[in-house]
Order: C-alpha cells, then sequence, then structure tokens
C-alpha cells in the first residue's frame, strides 16, 4: 500500500484569517485564497483532504462550488460534500464539510445533527478505494462551537452511526474509520474530543494527533481544536500543525501506511 498523506482544515468559507464575516471579503479576494489552499494543498502533497465550512453555493461568497474549485487547482479528482446548511431562494446559502480523495470515493453519507436553515454542523462519511477492492473509511466532523451540551449530544449521535455502519459496511473496510475535523473543544477536557476518544478506544488502539501544536487563532494559536484520531492499522510516519494564514484555523498533516 502506498503512504497516505491527510490534512485536515477548517477553510472558514475562504474568508482568511482576518475576523470578519465572508460577505464583507471580495470575490476576488475569496478566489486569490482558495488559491493559496490549493497550492497549500500541493506543497504537502496530501492525499486525502477534509475540509470544514466549505461552500458549495453560497451568495455570500461567489455563488460557485468551492470544493470543485479546490479540485480543479490542487489536482485531487475525486469530491465529495455534505451539505450541512441549505437555503435556496435569492440568497442561497449551501455549505458544509468536503472531502478531496487522490483516490475514487465508492460511498458518501452526510449527517446533519439539527434542522435549522443556517448554522448547522455534522459531519461527512465516505469511503476510498485506496486499491482494488479495499476501501478506506474517513470520518470529517465539525461540531459545535459553543455549547459543551450539544457537543456530547452530537458526540453520541456520531458514535450510533458508527456503530451501526461497523457492521453493515466494515467487512469492506481496510481499517475502522479515521476521525477528523474540527472538534471546538481541546482533547484534555471533560468534552466531547475525550468522549469520542474513549470510544474509538473501546474497539481499536486508536492515536489523537497532533501531539503537540495548537490550531486556533491561525495568527497566534492558543487552542487545540482540530485532530485526527488515526487506528492502529495505520501506522503514523509523521504528524504536524501547519503553519499558515489562510484561515482562523490552523491545518493538520498526518503521515502514514496502511498495513
Amino acid at each position: 500500500m502506498p503512504r497516505m498523506r491527510l490534512l485536515t482544515f477548517n477553510v472558514a468559507h475562504a474568508r482568511g484569517t482576518l475576523p470578519v464575516h465572508q460577505s464583507l471579503r471580495s470575490a476576488v479576494k475569496i478566489r486569490s485564497n482558495l488559491l493559496k489552499i490549493a497550492t497549500l494543498i500541493k506543497k504537502v502533497r496530501a492525499d486525502l483532504v477534509a475540509v470544514q465550512e466549505i461552500d458549495e453555493n453560497s451568495r455570500w461568497n461567489g455563488s460557485y462550488n468551492h470544493l470543485t474549485f479546490l479540485s480543479e487547482h490542487c489536482g485531487l479528482p475525486f469530491t465529495a460534500i455534505g451539505l450541512t446548511n441549505e437555503r435556496g431562494g435569492r440568497y442561497p446559502l449551501n455549505y458544509g464539510n468536503g472531502v478531496l480523495s487522490r483516490w475514487p470515493i465508492m460511498h458518501a453519507e452526510a449527517t446533519t445533527f439539527g434542522r435549522r436553515a443556517l448554522g448547522d454542523k455534522g459531519f461527512l462519511f465516505i469511503e476510498t478505494e485506496v486499491a482494488a477492492g479495499r476501501r478506506l473509511p474517513l470520518i470529517n466532523l465539525h461540531l459545535h462551537h459553543a455549547s459543551r451540551k450539544q457537543r456530547l449530544g452530537q458526540a453520541a449521535l456520531l458514535m450510533k452511526f458508527m456503530t451501526e455502519r461497523a457492521a453493515a459496511r466494515g467487512a469492506h473496510w481496510v481499517a475502522p474509520p479515521i476521525l477528523c475535523g474540527d472538534f471546538n473543544n481541546p482533547a484534555h477536557q471533560p468534552d466531547a474530543t475525550a468522549m469520542l476518544l474513549g470510544f474509538c478506544e473501546q474497539s481499536n488502539n486508536y492515536t489523537l494527533l497532533p501531539k503537540t501544536g495548537r490550531t486556533f487563532p491561525a495568527a497566534l494559536p492558543a487552542l487545540s481544536l482540530d485532530f485526527v484520531f488515526v487506528p492502529q492499522e495505520c501506522r503514523v510516519v509523521h504528524a504536524e500543525v501547519v503553519r499558515c494564514y489562510l484561515s482562523d484555523h490552523r491545518p493538520v498533516l498526518v503521515e502514514f501506511d496502511l498495513d
């Protein structure tokens, strides 16, 4: 099996690091930042990229598919998007979580945690065929930013989903799911990250990455909010928080060999 490189990145609607709403950024600035994100993906030689806060068709930043744009400019041809916010009409807002892959995405499912038209979080589950008949499952997650109670409830829903999918689809997997994304809480607190890690460790020897480094805010990182949970079948070679100033989060890169 080839060595793989996974990047998880909350791209914040491509608005950049400034604490301003994306609707206040020009179309030129949004496009320029997307191109820089695509350049970063190529620079770190990522094979799988999990992005949060990616727009499919939103009036506030150009009304085009940002995931497709990244795919066209970073060289990863296969994509899947899971919308957690969908609003049509004269001012469409459609965004959520996305995955870019070097290998075919054979299956994708999106789950939204709530029913609001705007502001909901959720996760995207995909299976990518890394070799003939060998599927690697991945879950791209974005949890609530403010409410611990909501995060714990969201984590419980995810745990139920993971149990059901392992029973229904696990025979096709080369490993249990990699879990990554913006968890919006540090791993050392009694919160959703620790809850999910404990759940994963009940069935597999998962590793939480990065071990060091902070991801938020990007300009002067003070918190670790973005993680990758790697099962033991993925032998980690390298992990790091990537220093860049393209979002309010910094991305996490993990390199691993798959048994």
